[in-house]
């Protein structure tokens, strides 16, 4: 499928996720090396879709490997599922078209789904409960990610964190994703808030690289902020804030 010079700017997360062809992959590099903005815009993505994918991934037990290599001669293998020539265009369109809030949202399942597989192989309710926890905390990620209003900014943190803000109103919800998230130190934590008007409000906790889901509606909020506050959290910000995104209308 080709591409006009105007639609290269839109191929950024396809090319970080690498769900573009060869052809395009080589053009978009070629594009690359005159569009300073697109360089910044393919990095980011990359790094959102690294730190979203280790918020939910966990080491998988010793016994993983044995277990799975002994379960193989069960496993039936059903050859692959080629569409129909009619569907491929159509099919193909819709992708590039929605490749950032999709392809993120299948970069998290890849991950939390595999690392849950294992979880459920093994004995024990405190398993069991972490593993709902995580397929709780995957769906409504995935839900603002693929939702169809979902907006995404960046941010630098002034400690030097990469941030991601990707909010959906349909699903009332926001996403925070931060990378380079230097430790807060003994006795306190990272704090974000929703501003509404001027007025902050708590809008949950962060301590390391990851990502969470923004407590609060962030429908009529206008910025969020970070601090660094007492472990806990606090009520109103105490500090001077670290970060503050302007959410897009």
């Amino acid at each position: 499928m080709k591409h006009h010079a105007t639609d290269a700017h839109t191929l950024a997360a396809a090319y970080a996720l690498g769900a573009l062809d060869d052809a395009e992959r080589r053009d978009f590099d070629a594009h690359l090396g005159s569009c300073e903005a697109c360089r910044q815009e393919a990095a980011e993505f990359q790094a959102t879709t690294a730190r979203l994918a280790a918020a939910v991934s966990r080491t998988p037990p010793a016994a993983a490997k044995a277990q799975v290599m002994a379960a193989i001669d069960g496993v039936r293998q059903l050859p692959p599922r080629i569409p129909a020539p009619s569907q491929a265009p159509v099919l193909g369109g819709i992708l590039r078209r929605r490749a950032v809030p999709l392809a993120l949202a299948a970069g998290v399942a890849a991950v939390a789904l595999g690392s849950m597989a294992v979880w459920q192989t093994q004995n024990g309710q405190d398993l069991q409960r972490e593993a709902r926890q995580a397929r709780q905390q995957l769906d409504a990620v995935s839900a603002v990610l693929a939702a169809p209003d979902a907006r995404t900014v960046h941010g630098k943190a002034a400690n030097g964190a990469l941030t991601t803000v990707v909010s959906s109103d349909q699903q009332d919800m926001a996403v925070f994703t931060a990378a380079g998230l230097p430790a807060p130190g003994a006795g306190k934590t990272y704090q974000l808030w929703l501003d509404h008007g001027g007025t902050m409000r708590p809008a949950g906790l962060i301590d390391r690289d990851g990502t969470v889901i923004l407590t609060g509606n962030p429908a009529d909020a206008g910025a969020v902020g970070l601090t660094l506050e007492p472990t806990g959290g606090s009520p109103r910000p105490t500090t001077d804030p670290l970060l503050l995104m302007t959410l897009p209308a």
